[in-house]
């Protein structure tokens, strides 16, 4: 079973602005979910449907074989939102908190669970502060108890890390690795694409409303991912027409100290960068040095936007 089955979602505002078109992906059960895309993409309108803070125009999301519009309320119950907004009553403790958004849920207040989460998110020691003493990276992880305490089946974080310093993002991940691997399934927005490619098992990106990809992480970067052959003259390198012809097969671009060459597969597993080198060597003679660069995923995710604005403004 899927955790969602997202088909035709839509969302058209009164002004006629389109903010997601026709959007059809699935979200594993159990899987790590990256779904990413640039400010605006539509990203953030996707995930406030799926909270029931925006309706849709059209299309129907099925949530672990349910019908998520229809029968909202059971299906909130299985699922924790952490939003990018930070919104607390600002005379709660953290501990308050949390008992508070059990009953929301339909929850007793499980305290030995409220104090693991405030100890995995290291709040353990400001629990009796208010909540408006806290700084903005501790009300963040506060919202990531939050939407936690209920221990939902599904757990969609919007930015979670946005103002965490670095060590504790990594202890914070530890703690989502570790619930997922205990079967939560998790759908991740975030800018800080190195860690989406670490921790995701799945990706989506989106731009300007649209699905660009949709396909597990691995199989993106197999099938998506380029490695280029990067050759090192010492000097700068401004191809001619006739480099550009004849490097044609291997999208060659110049650069400050040199110029990059574009790896095709070969079967086997073999990339050309035999081919690549030799042809190199032919128009410029040896190179000081030489190296291959395989994209990551920052890379796929701005050629992908990228070619995305393109298509758009044509």
């Amino acid at each position: 079973m899927s955790a969602l089955e997202i088909n035709g979602l839509t969302k058209t505002y009164a002004n006629g602005k389109t903010a997601l078109n026709n959007v059809t992906l699935t979200v594993p059960q159990g899987s790590f979910f990256a779904l990413l895309g640039p400010n605006g993409a539509g990203k953030s309108t996707l995930i406030n449907m799926l909270a029931d803070i925006v309706r849709s125009t059209s299309g129907e999301v099925k949530f672990f074989g349910r019908n998520l519009f229809a029968e909202r309320e059971e299906c909130k119950r299985r699922m924790g939102v952490v939003p990018q907004e930070i919104a607390f009553d600002p005379f709660f403790t953290p501990r308050e908190v949390l008992r508070f958004t059990s009953g929301l849920f339909g929850c007793k207040p499980d305290e030995a669970w409220i104090d693991e989460l405030l100890e995995r998110l290291e709040l353990t020691q400001h629990q009796a502060k208010n909540t408006r003493q806290l700084s903005g990276g501790m009300r963040r992880r506060l919202l990531v108890a939050q939407a936690l305490v209920h221990r939902p089946e599904l757990v969609i974080l919007d930015e979670p890390t946005a103002g965490v310093d670095v060590e504790l993002r990594k202890r914070l991940w530890t703690f989502m690795r570790e619930l997922n691997e205990k079967g939560i399934t998790i759908l991740l927005t975030t800018h800080y694409l190195d860690e989406a490619e670490e921790l995701c098992d799945h990706v989506a990106i989106i731009d300007q409303g649209n699905l660009l990809t949709a396909r597990p992480m691995q199989e993106m970067m197999s099938d998506i991912a380029s490695s280029h052959l990067w050759l090192n003259y010492g000097r700068e390198i401004q191809l001619t027409a006739d480099d550009q012809q004849a490097l044609a097969g291997f999208e060659p671009r110049g650069h400050d100290d040199g110029v990059c060459l574009k790896l095709g597969q070969l079967e086997g597993g073999k990339t050309t960068f035999h081919d690549a080198y030799q042809a190199a060597v032919g128009r410029f003679g040896p190179p000081i040095d030489a190296g291959v660069r395989s994209e990551d995923l920052e890379d796929v995710f701005l050629r992908l936007t990228a070619k995305q604005s393109k298509d758009q403004e044509r």
